[in-house]
C-alpha cells in the first residue's frame, strides 16, 4: 500500500532506504568495546565521515588514542543568532557472543522486515537516522534555522575518556553555541497495556558511581583460625550493600513522569502529600511502572568479586566492584550510606563517576520533541522519564549543554525494546527506523 503523502512530508524515498542500509552497514563493522581501551571505532568513524563528506558536510576526525576515533561536523543554520543544537550518537557497542544469538551479531542481516545485530538499538540505529536525515537535506538544499552539530563518539560503553570526555575537554570549540542536545534512549513506543501507547522522552539521567571496595586482612593458612580474614569482611560488606533498600527520592523529572503516567491510568497522584505511598502507586501502573521504578531512588548492585589464588590460602586482601547510581541530589546520601554499609574493615573509592542530569520538561524544546512524535503517531501519548543509566550527555553537560533522550522508534506490540539493550538478539524493525527518520527530520527542521 502506498504511504500517505502527509506522512512522508519532505523525507524522500532514498532517505528511508538509506537508514536501513546504514544501520546494517554500521552493525557489520565490529566496534566491540570490552573496556580498558580494547576497542577500535575508526572503521565506523570513517564509514560515517565518508557519507557526510559525500553530502557536502565536512567531517572532522579526532582521536585521543590511535583507533579510538570521533567524528564531528557542523551544518550551518540560516539564523546566526540562534543557539546551536547538538545531535550525538556513539559508535561503540558492548560485547556479543555469537553462539548465543539467532543471527550473527555482526551480520547486519535484514530478515522479515527486521535489522539484526549488536548496535541495532544501542545505538547504530540513531547513528544511521541522523546520517540519512542530513543527507536528505543536502539533496533538497535545505538548511535548518539553527546550527546543527553532529557528533559520532567513541568509548561511550566504557568511561568515555576517548570519546565525549575527550571532545568536551580538548575540543570544546567544536561545540560553540550549543545549548541543548539530543541522543539515545527516548521516544520509543512503550505498550502499557489495554491499547495504551506511550513514548517516553528522556529528560534526566541518574548519576554513575562505579565503586571499588577493598578489604585488607592477614594472610595465612586456610586451616587456621583467622579473625582478620579479608574475604569474610568483604563478603559481609557486599551482602549489606546488595540487600540495602534505598529510600524513595523523587526528582522533578520523575515526579512529572509519575504524575502523567498515573493520569493516563485514571489515577490522581498527589505527590505533595507526605503520606502518599509511591510504591503502592507503582503497583497500579502495570507495565508502565518499569519506566520509573528504577529512578525513584539511588541503587547499588554488586557486580564483581576478586580474592585469593588457592583454596587453602587465606589472602591478605580482597576487592569487589559495585555499580552505583544516584538520582539528582542523591550524592550526599549515597556517600554516607556506603560509609555505613562498608563498615570499618572495608574501604571504598570511585572507579568511575559521573553526575546525575536533569532537563526541564516544561521547555519549548521539550514541547517540540513531543509534538514531533505525536505528529506521526497521533494516538500515542508522550511522557517524560529519567534514564536509570547514563549517556554521553553527561560529558557534554560540562559544556553547558542540556541533554534529552530522543531516538524515535515506532515499535509493534510485544517488541521488548528495553530488554534488547545489551541483550541477546538485538534487532530493530525496518518500519521503526523509517518512522524515526520522519520524526527526527521534522523535529530538526522545527528545532
Amino acid at each position: 500500500m502506498a504511504e500517505a503523502p502527509d506522512l512522508l512530508g519532505p523525507v524522500d524515498r532514498q532517505a528511508l532506504d538509506e537508514v536501513v542500509a546504514f544501520t546494517s552497514g554500521l552493525i557489520r563493522i565490529d566496534t566491540t568495546n570490552r573496556g580498558g581501551g580494547d576497542c577500535r571505532e575508526r572503521p565506523a568513524a570513517e564509514y560515517v565521515a565518508e557519507r557526510l563528506a559525500d553530502a557536502g558536510i565536512e567531517p572532522t576526525l579526532l582521536e585521543r588514542t590511535p583507533g579510538r576515533t570521533n567524528v564531528v561536523a557542523r551544518i550551518p543554520g540560516t539564523d546566526p543568532s540562534a543557539d546551536a543544537l547538538l545531535v550525538h550518537g556513539h559508535l561503540d557497542v558492548v560485547p556479543a557472543e555469537p553462539a548465543d544469538w539467532t543471527v550473527h551479531p555482526f551480520s547486519g542481516e535484514v530478515r522479515d522486515g527486521v535489522v539484526w545485530g549488536r548496535g541495532a538499538v544501542d545505538m547504530k540505529n540513531m547513528d544511521a537516522m541522523v546520517l540519512s536525515v542530513v543527507r536528505g537535506w543536502a539533496r533538497e538544499g535545505f538548511r535548518p534555522a539553527r546550527d546543527i552539530v553532529i557528533a559520532y563518539t567513541a568509548d561511550e560503553e566504557d568511561s568515555a575518556a576517548d570519546g565525549s570526555g575527550f571532545l568536551a575537554e580538548q575540543h570544546a570549540d567544536l561545540f560553540e553555541g550549543c545549548t541543548e542536545g539530543i541522543s539515545e534512549s527516548g521516544a520509543f513506543t512503550f505498550h502499557a497495556g489495554d491499547g495504551l501507547s506511550l513514548y517516553p522522552i528522556a529528560a534526566g539521567e541518574r548519576g554513575t558511581g562505579w565503586l571499588k571496595l577493598t578489604a585488607e586482612g592477614r594472610a595465612g593458612h586456610g586451616s587456621k583460625v583467622n579473625r582478620e580474614n579479608a574475604v569474610s569482611a568483604l563478603a559481609a560488606a557486599v551482602a549489606r550493600i546488595g540487600e540495602h533498600e534505598w529510600p524513595i527520592r523523587l526528582t522533578p523529572t520523575v515526579r512529572a513522569a509519575i504524575t502523567e503516567i498515573a493520569a493516563l491510568h485514571g489515577i490522581t497522584a498527589d505527590l505533595d502529600d507526605p503520606g502518599f505511598d509511591v510504591a503502592q502507586l507503582l503497583g497500579k501502573l502495570g507495565p508502565a511502572a518499569s519506566l520509573v521504578e528504577n529512578t525513584v531512588r539511588n541503587s547499588s548492585n554488586p557486580t564483581m568479586l576478586d580474592a585469593g589464588y588457592k583454596v587453602n590460602v587465606i589472602p591478605g586482601h580482597a576487592s569487589a566492584f559495585i555499580d552505583g547510581r544516584t538520582v539528582p541530589g542523591g550524592d550526599e546520601e549515597f556517600h554516607a550510606t556506603l560509609d555505613r554499609l562498608t563498615g570499618p574493615s572495608v574501604s571504598w573509592e570511585f572507579y568511575h563517576r559521573e553526575k546525575a542530569l536533569t532537563a526541564p520538561v516544561d521547555s519549548p524544546t521539550y514541547a517540540k520533541l513531543r509534538a514531533a512524535v505525536e505528529r506521526f503517531d497521533p494516538g500515542a501519548h508522550t511522557v517524560p522519564y529519567c534514564m536509570s543509566g547514563g549517556t554521553d550527555a553527561k560529558q557534554f553537560s560540562r559544556l553547558g549543554i542540556t541533554g534529552y533522550g530522543f531516538t524515535p522508534l515506532k515499535l509493534p506490540v510485544g517488541f521488548d525494546y528495553q530488554r534488547l539493550f545489551h541483550g541477546v538478539d538485538e534487532r530493530v524493525p525496518v518500519d521503526a527506523l523509517r518512522f524515526g527518520v520522519r520524526v527526527l527530520d521534522h523535529y530538526l527542521r522545527t528545532a
